[in-house]
């Protein structure tokens, strides 16, 4: 090394006029250089052109919420707040923090486009295509200052009911189904509006007859209500829903059962064949995290606990668990926080330094205030856009609803089943099918039958419910209760309770008891009332159980029979487990 420092020493001073000769040309080019800028003074004026030439754009598309197409060009370094806002000023909405834009990434996952950070850096695919949605559904919407912002929230939950995203019952179905029609055609005229007015609507994904005529009669009845009550009327109804703005992931617990954790504005909840089993507030989570494909809540002990527990759950792959928490983030920032809390800074942070980086929902209903401007102009779209949902909020397309009508568009088979609130598996339903033809045949029998059959178990007590004696037998460990009849003058009611104990894994004996109602009669009978009950009397005679299975099947006679009789069937099985004591 020293030979080689000592070789470059002597060649640097082997030639010094060799050096002097570059140095002076050198000189002269920097002369000229300066001569041609002072002789040129045209090129300085060009410079910024040619600069603002180089600035790039990307072409981007965003499906809005009526299903319309909103499209044009932005900068390609821009900020997804950026094109927030320019939907926005599209749209003439000014409350728009509880709104926000989807994407689908490689593995038609939907996430939410980050507004703090720019869109190439979160888009790996082109075409930039997104869909505006809303993100925080707010608890209370008749909070919200301006008719557009619960216009476009009124949409959003058409879509959620379509897609099943927002299940809800048949009467439910109805009554939002005709404040929809009301706000999009007014009130009813006959000479207008005619006898199938509302068949272009779309309001459930398996839409009937039935349900158009109910929307229909609901309708009629709502003369002189503006499209704004109408709206706020929906929104009232519908925020009382169960599933009302749940965003849902799909997770398996620590015994590896499939479930779906549900994030919303007042905390996770935990849901296992579309039933709620368990739900965290957020005052109870001292701490979201994840690490891999696993997520972790750490909850705050209880009023006789000592300790702090941890629960995990496994989500399909690392980016679904880190999707989940940062929902899980900016719902708690969003809906609990006065102001959103800066993201941490400097080199030795460990972990993300991801925090919401929007208005939480106290500065949104500040802003909201402070809004002064006339009412905006808006046309209200038409239901029948949403035959199809929209591919990138995930649901599946509902056009299998037409095949259940014919061309003259009535419904041909007179035999249905609606399932409520929950989805029940074909295996179930078939466990319960013997029982069900059993009713059928029952209700054949001639009426002076029927009429004997009711004299016979007439023995009701004064109130109308069922009397508390019951015959019970234990046959291998399995005790069935079979409680009177409930006799009205409308509907005959029964009602079965099956229960079974068994011993499970870790030590624990399970407790399981099934209740089957039966109800028949001439009359609709209110399958929504009807199961609320059913449950209430389930959790008073039980206080130490769960509710884990509920299902409603409905089943019609045919039309042209002369005794027309319907069967409510309500299915719903409590458990409980409690530690065995082994001696």
């Amino acid at each position: 090394m020293k030979y080689g420092q000592l070789q470059v020493n002597t060649q640097r001073n082997k030639n010094p006029a060799k050096m002097e000769l570059n140095s002076k040309h050198l000189d002269d080019h920097r002369e000229t250089d300066e001569i041609s800028e002072k002789n040129s003074p045209n090129k300085n004026l060009k410079s910024p052109q040619k600069g603002s030439k180089r600035l790039k754009t990307t072409p981007f598309k965003v499906t809005l919420l009526d299903s319309s197409e909103f499209d044009g060009e932005i900068e390609k370094h821009s900020k997804g707040q950026n094109l927030m806002d320019m939907v926005c000023e599209h749209l003439n909405l000014l409350e728009k923090d509880y709104f926000g834009l989807t994407f689908a990434d490689s593995d038609t996952q939907k996430n939410w486009l980050d507004p703090s950070k720019e869109i190439k850096k979160q888009m790996r695919n082109c075409p930039w295509h997104f869909a505006f949605a809303v993100k925080f559904y707010p608890p209370d919407p008749s909070q919200l200052t301006e008719d557009i912002t619960r216009y476009y929230l009124c949409l959003q939950l058409r879509d959620d009911m379509l897609s099943g995203r927002l299940p809800c019952s048949f009467v439910t179905h109805a009554l939002l189904g005709s404040y929809t029609v009301q706000a999009e055609l007014g009130d009813y005229d006959q000479d207008d509006h005619g006898s199938d007015y509302v068949s272009d609507f779309r309001f459930a994904p398996n839409q009937t007859r039935e349900l158009e005529e109910r929307v229909m009669e609901l309708h009629r009845n709502y003369k002189g209500m503006t499209p704004a009550e109408a709206e706020i009327n929906f929104l009232e109804n519908a925020k009382k829903l169960s599933m009302y703005g749940v965003d849902l992931h799909h997770a398996k617990d620590s015994e590896g059962i499939d479930i779906m954790l549900g994030v919303c504005a007042n905390g996770l909840l935990i849901y296992r064949d579309r039933l709620r089993i368990n739900r965290f507030a957020w005052p109870k989570i001292l701490k979201i995290s994840y690490k891999r494909s696993n997520f972790y809540i750490k909850i705050r002990p209880g009023e006789y606990e000592q300790f702090e527990s941890t629960i995990g759950f496994k989500l399909p792959n690392h980016r679904a668990a880190k999707r989940l928490w940062k929902v899980c983030i900016e719902h708690h920032t969003f809906f609990r926080l006065v102001s959103p809390e800066p993201p941490p800074k400097g080199f030795l942070v460990m972990g993300s330094k991801f925090r919401y980086s929007g208005r939480t929902q106290a500065q949104t209903r500040q802003a909201s205030a402070l809004i002064d401007r006339p009412a905006p102009h808006f046309e209200r779209s038409t239901s029948k856009r949403y035959l199809l949902s929209r591919s990138l909020d995930g649901g599946e397309s509902q056009s299998g609803s037409e095949q259940d009508r014919d061309d003259h568009g009535s419904v041909s088979p007179s035999r249905k089943k609606e399932i409520m609130f929950l989805d029940k598996s074909q295996d179930v339903l078939l466990k319960h099918q013997a029982s069900i033809n059993e009713l059928k045949r029952a209700l054949r029998e001639p009426n002076s039958k029927l009429m004997n059959r009711e004299k016979r178990l007439s023995g009701t007590s004064p109130t109308g419910t069922p009397e508390k004696k019951a015959v019970k037998a234990s046959i291998q460990g399995r005790e069935s209760v079979g409680s009177p009849l409930t006799i009205t003058a409308e509907s005959v009611t029964s009602a079965t309770t099956t229960q079974v104990t068994k011993t499970v894994k870790g030590g624990y004996s399970e407790t399981r008891i099934e209740k089957r109602i039966i109800i028949t009669g001439d009359d609709d009978v209110d399958q929504h009332q009807a199961l609320a009950m059913a449950i209430q009397e389930a959790k008073q005679q039980h206080p130490d159980m769960l509710v884990t299975k509920a299902v409603v099947i409905r089943e019609t006679e045919s039309p042209t029979e002369e005794l027309q009789q319907r069967a409510e069937v309500c299915v719903f099985d409590c458990s409980s487990h409690n530690r065995c004591v082994q001696q």
